[in-house]
């Protein structure tokens, strides 16, 4: 096995090993530029014309098998996405996520191997209750990830920020274009505060078999 992986090619990547020493030591990790402005924007555009054309649903609680939309709990609005069937700019999303996939597969041995992402849509006045991004028949979410797709004149004011419940403290993350949040899925309880704008991004799980 070792032959094997000394006959790839690898590069050290230091985001990449930034991310990963983050989530060791403190089990999340926050990149202000993880996507550029204009992939950014690419990733909007996207995300509002497919709004336009409806295909936006309310979104819900429970495994995909055992969904539950529950209006007290979360109110965000969500479109998946399919990974085989995309535009130029999901092309470069989801370019990005295997890259990291593969690294992360290749330097910590994370066995990776699924993946799901969704639009997310969080309307005026609406939130999602404090929680964790794994399920009782369903363990396979290994980090939780998050890419803001807001305007570029998005305020702290404008709501909607991701909280963090670490061990001794909250942290509290705005939710600012082109930001990502990386963290793991079963040890980290997290909420969005109450949106005073409608807040757009993507997230997703990295997940095992």
């Amino acid at each position: 096995m070792s032959s094997l992986f000394e006959a790839i090619p690898f590069s050290e990547n230091p985001l990449y090993e930034r991310i990963i020493a983050d989530i060791w030591s403190q089990k999340y990790s926050v990149v202000d530029n993880f996507f550029t402005q204009d992939e950014v924007l690419a990733l909007r555009e996207s995300l509002l014309l497919k709004y336009e054309e409806d295909t936006f649903r309310k979104s819900a609680i429970g495994s995909k098998t055992n969904e539950i939309v529950k209006k007290s709990i979360r109110g965000d609005i969500i479109l998946w996405i399919d990974e085989h069937a995309t535009n130029e700019a999901e092309n470069m999303f989801f370019n990005k996520i295997n890259d990291l996939k593969t690294y992360l597969n290749r330097t910590c041995f994370l066995g990776i191997n699924q993946k799901e992402f969704h639009y997310a849509i969080y309307p005026k006045d609406t939130y999602y209750k404090r929680h964790l991004d794994t399920f009782m028949n369903d363990d396979r979410r290994r980090l939780s990830f998050v890419c803001y797709l807001n305007s570029e004149d998005w305020k702290p004011e404008n709501g909607g920020e991701l909280v963090l419940y670490l061990k001794d403290e909250e942290k509290i993350i705005y939710p600012f274009p082109g930001k990502v949040v990386i963290f793991e899925s079963q040890e980290l309880e997290h909420e969005v505060k109450v949106v005073a704008t409608p807040r757009l991004s993507i997230t997703g799980w990295l997940k095992t078999r």
